[in-house]
């Protein structure tokens, strides 16, 4: 197969409707708009939203709490989830998303006291619970928050 003899699938494109060309097409005189009237207008229409001056869906409905822009967003780890990982290893967000851990690295990981640690491993996580930080010092593991 060469770049010249490729070609789209049949049935893939369509030509685009050709408005204004006469009263065989269709779509001639007025292409599809009707007569006058604000959509018939060049730059017509109403804005997203816009319910013809009725009070708008987004204006009806109430606004409660408050949504901070500058949140961090943390990928929560538990105990039990580094408890399947070898003896010794070094625990980072990079090590883990190469493991498969977890899915997503957002703006750092947050390790939960959620189960039991039998392996002795070295945490470097954002944050750490004091639940956590104790089971992984109890069973001989290090912990460094970043």
């Amino acid at each position: 197969m060469k770049l010249n003899e490729l070609s789209p699938a049949p049935g893939s494109r369509q030509s685009g409707r050709r408005l204004g060309r006469g009263i065989g097409s269709g779509l001639g005189k007025t292409s599809g708009k009707g007569h006058k009237g604000q959509n018939a207008r060049s730059g017509g229409g109403v804005r997203p939203g816009f319910e013809g001056g009725q009070m708008p869906l987004f204006r009806r409905i109430p606004k409660r709490g408050f949504k901070n822009r500058n949140a961090k967003v943390y990928t929560e780890v538990t105990l039990s989830m580094l408890d399947k990982l070898e003896n010794g290893t070094e625990v980072t967000a990079n090590s883990l998303k190469e493991l498969g851990i977890i899915k997503k690295v957002n703006d750092g990981i947050v390790v939960l006291g959620n189960g039991e640690l039998s392996k002795k491993l070295t945490v470097k996580a954002n944050r750490v619970t004091k639940n956590a930080e104790a089971k992984i010092l109890a069973a001989g593991g290090k912990v460094e928050v970043i």
